[in-house]
Formats: structure tokens, C-alpha cells, sequence
């Protein structure tokens, strides 16, 4: 998928990503800086395909002056109407293939749940064009661990399907996105959290994805009621409380 493709897929979906995409842990922060010894306050990070901003908040609170890229200028959006006035962040409507920054300009760059759509070997060699000698890159991907609950399971198979474009732990050939191929890899880590949220913002995530945004708003509509009625059975309080883990890669 080309970037300006990519962009409008998620451009539809931006509102519901903004609001019901999950945060990263703690640990990720820390885990990031532990392995690569840059100290985030202070260093400059290029956060490519940053979407709505999750990450590029994060980094931010944490005292990084930030860049944030992304082909989609909705999602990008929600990122400056949330950050407005906010210094030492700036966001740029722009290639992953094609960094709009100097050579050995950045401390840092990062992925968060975006590197997969990117070219494999351009995106990395343009990472390593903007990065200063000593830094880094870093990508993450939050999951749902389906393994840890059965209920989730069954809810992943059910996706598997009913959404043609599905790509999760329930289909058969998936695995984390294969950057460590791509560079040389630092370390690995998988860090597990716990989420808790309501049915309506799990269902909101649901709808953000790139395989629900691919659905007939028709089909879309009626597969999330039938998850609805489903968690509501399933959880009567209307709260869940779902398994999940970061992977994370960290590279020179």
C-alpha cells in the first residue's frame, strides 16, 4: 500500500483511533532509554507515521523534542489540536520512505504500530540517514495477548472470520512485523500490561483498524453489534479487562 493510500484508509478511521487506541507502558519508556542509553528528555526523536499522536505525546511528556510524520492530515489532526501551543513538537504531513529531515539530524526514531506499513529497506535506510552517530531506532506494537484469556481468543477467531482483511493472533500466519530484519537489532522485548476499558471504547478500537475500515459501513455496523451483544452477555458490567503485551525493537 502506498502512503497516500495509507493515509486515507486511516484518515477514515481517525476520530475512532484518537479516541480508543491504547497508550503504550510505562516500561516501554524506560525500556527504550535502558537499551539505547539515550535519555528521552532532551532528545530528539523523529516518530514516524505518529497518526493521532499516541506516542508523540508520550515522548513529549517525558521532555523529547519531537517530529511527528504521518501521510494521513486527518490523523495528524488530532495530534496538533491536542498539542496546540505545545513547544518542542512539530508535525509534518509526509513519506515514512522519504524523511523530510537533514542527515544526522535525530537522536531517535521511532515506530509505533507503523513500521509494517512502510517499505522494508527504504524506510531503515532513511532512518539511519536522519539518525546522529550513537542513535537509535525504535519500533512497538501493542497486542492483545489472546493467549492469556479465553474469551479474548474466541473473540479474535470470530474476526478472523467475518473481516476478510483480519490480520491478528487468530490468523494462522501472523507474527510480529519482521523489522528485526531489517536492521541490526539491539535487543528484543515483549512487555506485558493490563487494560482496562469499557465495551464502547474496546468496540471504538475495533472500528480504527485498517481491515474494519476496508468493510462496507454496512458490514462494519453489523459486525460490531454482533460483538456488542456478545461482550454485553459475556460481561454484564460492561467493563473488560484485556491482556496485552508490547513487542519492541530497538536498533542501531
Amino acid at each position: 500500500m502506498i502512503e497516500r493510500e495509507l493515509g486515507r484508509v486511516f484518515d477514515r478511521v481517525a476520530e475512532a483511533y484518537d479516541a480508543a487506541r491504547p497508550h503504550y507502558p510505562d516500561e516501554v519508556y524506560g525500556a527504550v532509554s535502558e537499551i539505547t542509553g539515550i535519555e528521552l528528555a532532551g532528545a530528539t526523536v523523529v516518530d514516524v507515521g505518529a497518526g493521532t499522536g499516541i506516542l508523540t505525546r508520550a515522548l513529549r511528556a517525558r521532555g523529547a523534542r519531537v517530529l511527528a510524520v504521518d501521510p494521513g492530515a486527518e490523523m495528524l489532526s488530532y495530534l496538533v489540536s491536542r498539542l496546540s501551543g505545545t513547544a518542542g513538537v512539530a508535525a509534518v504531513v509526509a513519506d515514512g520512505n522519504a524523511l523530510p529531515v537533514g542527515d544526522a539530524s535525530a537522536d531517535l526514531v521511532t515506530y509505533a504500530q507503523s513500521w509494517h506499513w512502510l517499505d522494508p529497506a527504504v524506510s531503515i535506510a532513511e532512518a539511519r540517514r536522519a539518525l546522529r552517530p550513537g542513535g537509535a531506532i525504535a519500533a512497538c506494537w501493542n497486542f492483545a495477548d489472546a493467549g492469556q484469556a479465553e474469551w479474548l481468543a474466541a473473540y479474535e477467531e470470530r474476526l478472523s472470520a467475518e473481516a476478510p482483511r483480519y490480520w491478528g493472533p487468530a490468523h494462522e500466519k501472523w507474527s510480529p512485523p519482521p523489522i528485526t530484519a531489517a536492521f541490526e537489532v539491539v535487543e528484543e522485548r515483549w512487555i506485558p500490561w493490563n487494560r482496562l476499558v469499557g465495551i464502547e471504547e474496546f468496540l471504538l478500537d475495533l472500528r480504527s483498524h485498517s481491515y474494519m475500515a476496508a468493510l462496507p459501513a454496512e458490514l462494519a455496523d453489523e459486525l460490531v453489534e454482533r460483538r456488542r451483544g456478545e461482550l454485553r452477555l459475556a460481561f454484564p458490567d460492561g467493563m473488560l479487562s484485556v491482556p496485552m503485551r508490547v513487542y519492541l525493537a530497538v536498533g542501531r
